[in-house]
């Protein structure tokens, strides 16, 4: 997406007048400017260069009496699922810019894009054309919070590979290969690596020391401990902090993160700037909960084994633009070097339970990015695609028809109104999501907290009850408890199967859920992931006696 288009251009403008717009901006271009008749096309070195020449130009810098307008430039067939919406408030929640996008139709996908600009930038899919047009056509100019938002497609290389937005191919819409697929078939599905990147918020003043005379600290850094290193030196200039995010084996991450620690002490002791800096640690919301544990049982545990004194920011400070929270660490290098190592133990134990409860379950809304409803973290990998072969017996293969599953999900009773909304809009809105249970939850969860139902530094917590066979709650509940307790540490949840419930007519019990959205959802899949294996032993069961009665 590196190519652009410059239209509203005066019929006067040369290559020329556009070749010193750019270099007096400092825009890197590559090649020619290719000048038509009101419009012309450059091409950018890459995507980065592309967007920033987007966001300083578009609607911002005149050329002869009329100003740039600046977009991707997309050809008319890619021209089909994908938009990026621009100038996005900063501080604008998630659940507010999800609910505006889900009013045009299905989002299938929603990606944050890693800009300068101090507005937020999104790529957006979704299902299909004319929904994208309407998006376009009703958003392009919106109003919000004293934003315009600016609206235009990227390319969608899907809509080139024939009907059905390229669909009927080998991949399905999650990206997995569909059974039957010519190259795959009876071939494991290779798994993506699990990256959760170590992010560090080091005070500004030190970032120099770190890097090095032209960056020989941090080649030695990286060097000596196998690690990739980014600073984000260019994002929020004039910020106090600076994020450092690590990538490399957990013990490369511990390793680098000491070395840092060790450089950042030197120089505060040298310039005399500061008795102690604190280890600081960056964390995906999604993950906070758990690390916390139920009561603070799991932080009290890690302060108590590694004699450090651990603090966590607000959620007040979270936005659309910044999902994490900082966990600061404070006691002797030694000590902070084992609490993060304790820290981010968690964090990928919390990742990857994630992954695999989600995975079974992703079938429930088809090609939806996690990361879209706050599941994932922005800066993990790609989720990776249920461990699985590609064989004709696979249980959840992509056209299997999802199971229908209800939630009960208890409100205030003052908050009813606001749910249905004026003239019953916000309900309409839901109603949409009728069979997507995680996307509609969690719009619940995000109108409560706006409407100010829940306090400013609450969490949102509601009780949920699913529905089990009753013959399946035992293996819930599990000997002496023992998988509900692992359940309820597991997702900071509280999870109750009641023993003395008379299954309804179906033959089912309730079990109840307490919690925010994020501990509730987690304890949601798990249990539909203990009732799939029930149920799939039964079917093998079932299977076996049918064969030996065939012998």
């Amino acid at each position: 997406m590196n190519k652009l288009y410059i239209g509203n251009l005066n019929e006067n403008v040369t290559p020329a007048d556009l070749e010193k717009v750019f270099n007096d901006h400092k825009i890197s271009f590559s090649g020619q400017f290719l000048v038509k008749s009101g419009y012309a096309f450059v091409d950018c070195p890459d995507e980065q260069w592309a967007m920033k020449a987007i966001e300083t130009f578009s609607g911002k810098v005149e050329l002869h009496g009329k100003q740039l307008e600046i977009e991707h430039s997309v050809p008319k067939k890619q021209r089909s699922r994908k938009i990026q919406i621009r100038n996005i408030p900063p501080q604008l929640r998630w659940e507010v810019l999800d609910g505006l996008l889900a009013q045009y139709g299905t989002v299938e996908n929603c990606e944050q894009v890693n800009t300068d600009s101090e507005t937020a930038v999104v790529n957006v899919t979704y299902a299909n054309r004319e929904q994208t047009r309407q998006a376009i056509m009703k958003l392009n100019g919106h109003q919000l919070e004293n934003h315009a938002l600016k609206v235009s497609y990227i390319p969608d290389e899907q809509s080139m590979q024939g009907p059905e937005n390229g669909r009927r191919g080998g991949f399905g819409a999650r990206g997995a290969p569909r059974q039957g697929s010519p190259v795959t078939a009876g071939a494991p599905v290779k798994q993506q690596p699990v990256d959760i990147p170590l992010r560090l918020l080091v005070p500004t003043q030190y970032v120099g020391a770190i890097i090095g005379k032209e960056g020989a600290t941090i080649r030695n850094i990286t060097k000596q401990t196998q690690s990739k290193i980014d600073v984000h030196r260019k994002e929020n200039a004039g910020a106090a902090e600076k994020a450092i995010s690590i990538h490399s084996t957990p013990e490369g991450c511990s390793a680098a993160c000491k070395m840092i620690l060790e450089i950042m002490q030197k120089e505060a002791k040298d310039t005399k700037t500061a008795d102690e800096v604190p280890l600081k640690i960056l964390a995906h919301n999604n993950f906070v909960g758990r690390l916390i544990g139920k009561e603070g049982r799991n932080l009290k545990k890690v302060e108590q084994d590694t004699e450090t004194k651990i603090t966590i920011s607000s959620l007040q400070d979270l936005t659309l633009y910044n999902p994490e929270r900082t966990i600061t660490v404070k006691g002797s290098i030694e000590n902070c070097c084992k609490a993060e190592q304790e820290i981010m133990k968690k964090v990928r134990e919390a990742y990857e339970n994630d992954v695999a409860a989600m995975s079974l379950q992703s079938h429930l809304i088809p090609g939806l990015n996690l990361a879209a409803v706050g599941l994932f973290p922005a800066s993990s990998n790609a989720v990776p695609p249920p461990p699985s072969s590609v064989s004709g017996a696979a249980p959840y293969s992509s056209f299997v028809p999802p199971e229908q599953e209800t939630v009960h999900v208890f409100i205030p009773a003052q908050a009813v109104g606001a749910i249905i909304g004026k003239k019953g809009q916000h309900i309409k809105q839901l109603s949409r999501f009728a069979s997507a249970s995680i996307k509609a939850q969690g719009r619940i969860y995000g109108k409560l907290k706006e409407e100010n139902f829940f306090g400013p530094k609450e969490e949102v917590k509601l009780e949920t009850h699913i529905r089990v066979p009753a013959s399946s709650a035992g293996r819930v509940i599990g000997k002496g408890g023992k998988t509900v307790n692992e359940l309820q540490n597991l997702t900071a949840a509280e999870v109750v199967v009641p023993r003395d419930q008379t299954p309804d007519e179906d033959e089912q019990v309730i079990v109840k859920i307490i919690g925010h959205f994020y501990a509730s959802q987690m304890a949601q899949r798990k249990i539909r992931d203990i009732l799939a294996q029930v149920k799939q032993q039964h079917q093998k069961g079932q299977s076996g006696q049918l064969q030996a009665r065939r012998k």
